[in-house]
């Protein structure tokens, strides 16, 4: 597993970083008309934000510093995705300066984990979000990390742990905490944003340590097939490392 911000940025770049995004893409299934005003919120490496640039007005919010600073969207030039992101280095006081209503979709995708204030942006990113907007929440699910960790990593004793107690543990972007779907479903409703979809991401893609394989296009596409087949039928979306939950706020 990566340990500092540059393994993590590298890590992107693999294969099984990239396909992760491309479930993303594919679930979210954005046309590229009309133009959207997009926020990207957490947006990290801003892998997301460059992607949807191509065709849309976006605006990526990183508080972290080093990780804005090694942003090159993952497959696509620089020079094609500038003019289309702002880049903004801020956390939640930056969300307090936007008006209601001012994006038709907002990105919140492995920052809910890692923040004390849950409520606090929940309730901002509702607010700047457009009625009859998509709000895209990506979270890591706790069924996934048992698997993954009694799978991938031979660690037996961590699924153990990990059963027992649930995942609260410290990493490099701070102490984590791997709520649950239902509790962001709740909150999200008393903010006026009903679930409109839930996808898994990343059920098979990791769970094997054979890297050498990977790099194979043949692999790629037919584990990518596979994974998008398979992440809306429950028995394989509710193991899947990630779940993908999509809200739609109240057309008023």
């Amino acid at each position: 597993m990566p340990s500092t911000i540059n393994d993590y940025r590298q890590m992107v770049e693999k294969p099984w970083g990239k396909m992760f995004y491309d479930m993303i893409y594919r679930q979210l299934s954005l046309p590229e008309k009309p133009s959207l005003d997009i926020l990207d919120f957490g947006a990290g490496f801003c892998v997301t934000a460059g992607h949807y640039a191509q065709h849309h007005k976006v605006t990526a919010v990183e508080p972290n510093e080093e990780m804005l600073c090694l942003k090159l969207p993952a497959g696509c030039d620089q020079d094609c995705v500038q003019g289309g992101v702002d880049y903004v280095q801020g956390g939640i006081e930056t969300l307090r300066q936007w008006g209601d209503g001012s994006f038709d979709l907002v990105i919140c995708h492995n920052v809910l984990e890692y923040v004390p204030d849950k409520e606090q942006i929940l309730q901002e990113l509702a607010r700047v979000l457009k009625s009859g907007g998509m709000l895209s929440i990506v979270k890591h699910n706790l069924p996934g990390r048992i698997l993954a960790s009694a799978v991938f990593s031979d660690a037996p004793e961590a699924a153990l742990e990990l059963l027992s107690y649930s995942d609260n543990a410290d990493t490099m972007f701070g102490s984590r905490d791997t709520y649950s779907n239902e509790y962001l479903i709740d909150r999200c409703k008393q903010r006026g944003l009903s679930l409109e979809n839930r996808y898994g991401i990343r059920t098979f893609f990791a769970l094997s340590s054979n890297n050498d394989v990977k790099s194979s296009k043949e692999w790629y596409d037919n584990m990518l097939e596979l994974e998008m087949k398979t992440c809306q039928m429950d028995i394989y979306r509710d193991i899947a490392f990630f779940q993908h939950l999509l809200f739609r706020k109240a057309d008023v």
